[in-house]
């Protein structure tokens, strides 16, 4: 008897993102002084008042199951949020609460992807969109963007890929990797398109809070009754308060979608974190000032990389307007070597900048962009500055 593994698994890759940090550790640990730039994750701690609820919640008790979709203080929490900050009402059953954005988002794919149900996926797009859309045997349908367009699609970007079996469509705005971030008037476009069609709209809204240079948030639920009805929010509370660790993401959509999440989860997760729940109310509801001083914190670190970019030569790099992650045009630099070793993509750039010059980069190709690199600057100034002069030296060395 020959036993094999699902198929699906063949087809879909580990996270590039974890693979590279995961690799940088390893270094590390032997004594290597690595910059990490690799990873999705802010550099500061969890706010204490958040700290203090989740301490809070394990002394009074509260460690036990929860309701599969969340417990009613968080999911009242994301309602008065959502009806604060984005002018959206909705009732509690449209709301579900997931360990993480990330499963959210795994769990929504379930819950709406047939086999060979088409999911279009706007290039360059976060590692696990296509990936998701694969274990769960759909189609990811890449749509190519430009950085002439600030890597947005359009209704004519539509037209070209939606097909009858377009299933959904997912939207990343502020995006990762590149920092792009859609204004109303692009997103009503796209709004006035999709009013008609049969498909499903997914918003991954996780970075909905960093914002630069003036640039506003909106959603595209926002815009109409119509579009909203067929809108999937999708957001969290690890990136805004630096709570990577403590997993806690939430969908806001339809009640018939959070339904069958709320089936999948009950018999696969049964619950998120009781602790965590507790600690994700006192971060939508208590004290934002500790946003305020990321946010802050985050443009500094985004002027300072992208003032360094602009100095090395063969390198192009435009500066983000949301998120926290620089996306530089690195092609250029493709067929040089570095000490007799050829470069001639993002996989291999990256590989010889961290085993040569110790600087972790996510190559673009496993965002679907394979001319670029991705940097996050989620990391103290200090180690902006020498990593980028490390950069700038390792580019210097190439022939």
């Amino acid at each position: 008897m020959s036993l094999a593994l699902a198929e699906t698994v063949a087809g879909a890759r580990p996270s590039k993102t974890l693979a590279v940090s995961a690799r940088a550790a390893e270094l590390r640990a032997e004594g290597v002084d690595v910059i990490n730039f690799g990873a999705g994750e802010p550099d500061f701690d969890t706010p204490e008042n958040i700290k203090d609820a989740a301490v809070k919640a394990i002394w009074g008790g509260q460690t036990k199951y929860t309701a599969a979709s969340g417990t009613m203080a968080l999911r009242s929490a994301v309602q008065n949020k959502l009806r604060r900050e984005n002018g959206l009402s909705y009732e509690l059953n449209q709301l579900i609460i997931n360990a993480g954005a990330k499963h959210t988002l795994f769990t929504l794919f379930q819950a709406i992807l047939n086999s060979g149900d088409e999911a279009l996926i706007p290039a360059p797009y976060w590692v696990s969109y296509p990936d998701m859309v694969t274990l769960l045997r759909g189609r990811p349908v890449i749509i190519p963007t430009t950085a002439e367009n600030n890597f947005e699609i359009t209704a004519a970007d539509l037209q070209k890929y939606i097909t009858p079996r377009t299933k959904a469509l997912v939207l990343n705005s502020p995006a990762n990797p590149t920092g792009s971030v859609y204004s109303r008037a692009k997103l009503q476009a796209l709004a006035d398109f999709l009013a008609d069609k049969d498909l499903y709209i997914i918003s991954d809204e996780i970075y909905e809070r960093f914002l630069y240079d003036g640039a506003r948030f909106c959603s595209i639920a926002q815009l109409s009754e119509k579009i909203r009805a067929k809108t999937i929010i999708v957001n969290g509370v690890s990136k805004a308060y630096a709570m990577t660790g403590w997993r806690v993401g939430y969908a806001a959509g339809p009640a018939d979608v959070i339904k069958a999440m709320t089936v999948i989860q009950s018999q696969s997760l049964s619950n998120p974190t009781s602790i965590a729940q507790a600690a994700a109310v006192e971060a939508l509801n208590g004290d934002q000032a500790s946003v305020a001083k990321m946010l802050a914190a985050f443009q500094e670190r985004r002027d300072l990389i992208c003032g360094a970019f602009h100095k090395i030569d063969g390198v192009s790099c435009r500066c983000p307007q949301g998120a926290f992650y620089a996306f530089p045009d690195v092609s250029a630099l493709y067929g040089k070597s570095f000490r007799g070793q050829k470069l001639r993509n993002s996989e291999e750039l990256a590989a010889a900048l961290l085993e040569n010059a110790h600087v972790a980069v996510v190559p673009g190709s496993s965002f679907g962009a394979d001319k670029h690199i991705r940097l996050s600057y989620a990391c103290a100034p200090e180690n902006i500055q020498r990593g980028l002069a490390r950069f700038k030296e390792f580019v210097l060395a190439l022939d």
